[in-house]
């Protein structure tokens, strides 16, 4: 069977009979059966672990040196490119022109679907010229198919502006694949409800964009001893969080901690090395500043 351009379907699409009767199944079976299937997307994820491996190592290259990490899709995908991309700010206090998405259909596809924005092609490589990408940049496509057409336009027009690309789909040979350095297909294979790949489909792609973000921030001195030692203070919850850090990593009661957070800009990094190391805030920051914002390397310890 093939789809209505006369190609055949993509994994993403296939139905399996084993899901044919849910609509007679009760609510119990039905969850426990989401579970079953929900619980092979960790597998597949591994399966792709030396292809996810050696394009985060690419990644940390050029965002280490100054590069910004850039997520590019449509639909479910593009809306997890734009989750891991907001949640990264507060995380890592990364800027919003650090680590960006673009979505088909632009801002009013965040909350509601934009009919026919997949499809254009065209879009999706304005959207990298729009953006600036350049050879210090990598762009990362996602597209559970491998083949929706902004996603395509997109990455091709990042790799023509000399970008690094990475392409994260859901199937077997896809065409995505073929367009970007570093091609990463986790193959979940059929979805409960058939082509709903806002299900495994989806699950996959948010634990694939986990292991970018969070392993290249890793590598880049942002977190200490599994800490998120860079993490913006913009909230109360986050204050109270970077409290904790502190008196965690420094032995420090609650009130001392609170109390050189305030006088640090609510910089835990500073904040550590002001308490560890018993130095004024102006000398902790340059000490940071000279060891590139890493705080292992600031507090003069060896990995």
């Amino acid at each position: 069977m093939s789809d209505g351009d006369g190609r055949t379907p993509p994994d993403t699409e296939a139905i399996d009979p084993r899901y044919a009767a849910i609509e007679e199944a009760s609510v119990a079976d039905l969850a426990r059966l989401m579970n079953d299937a929900d619980r092979t997307v960790p597998a597949a994820v591994g399966r792709e672990l030396p292809r996810i491996s050696a394009a985060i190592e690419a990644i940390v290259e050029r965002v280490g040196a100054g590069g910004r990490l850039v997520y590019a899709g449509a639909g479910t995908s593009g809306r997890l490119g734009v989750l891991d991309a907001s949640e990264s700010r507060p995380t890592f206090n990364v800027g919003p022109d650090e680590v960006l998405a673009v979505i088909a259909g632009g801002p009013d596809a965040i909350a509601g679907a934009v009919e026919g924005a997949e499809d254009d092609a065209a879009a999706g490589a304005r959207a990298m010229t729009d953006a600036c990408i350049g050879p210090a940049d990598v762009v990362v496509g996602l597209a559970t198919s491998g083949r929706t057409p902004y996603v395509l336009g997109a990455v091709r027009r990042a790799r023509e502006l000399g970008a690094l690309t990475v392409g994260v789909s859901c199937n077997r040979g896809a065409e995505l694949s073929a367009d970007v350095d570093h091609p990463i297909e986790v193959v979940v294979g059929p979805e409960v409800l058939s082509g709903s790949t806002r299900l495994k489909a989806g699950t996959a792609q948010k634990l694939v964009l986990n292991m970018i973000s969070t392993i290249t921030m890793v590598r880049l001195g942002k977190t200490y001893r599994g800490l998120m030692v860079d993490l913006r203070a913009t909230n109360d919850k986050l204050r109270g969080r970077a409290t904790r850090i502190v008196s965690a990593l420094t032995g420090a009661g609650p009130d001392e901690a609170r109390a050189v957070l305030a006088t640090s800009g609510y910089d835990v990094r500073a904040a550590v090395v002001r308490l560890r190391l018993g130095l004024d805030h102006d000398t902790a920051t340059e000490r940071l500043r000279a060891a590139g914002g890493r705080l292992r390397d600031a507090l003069g310890e060896h990995a």
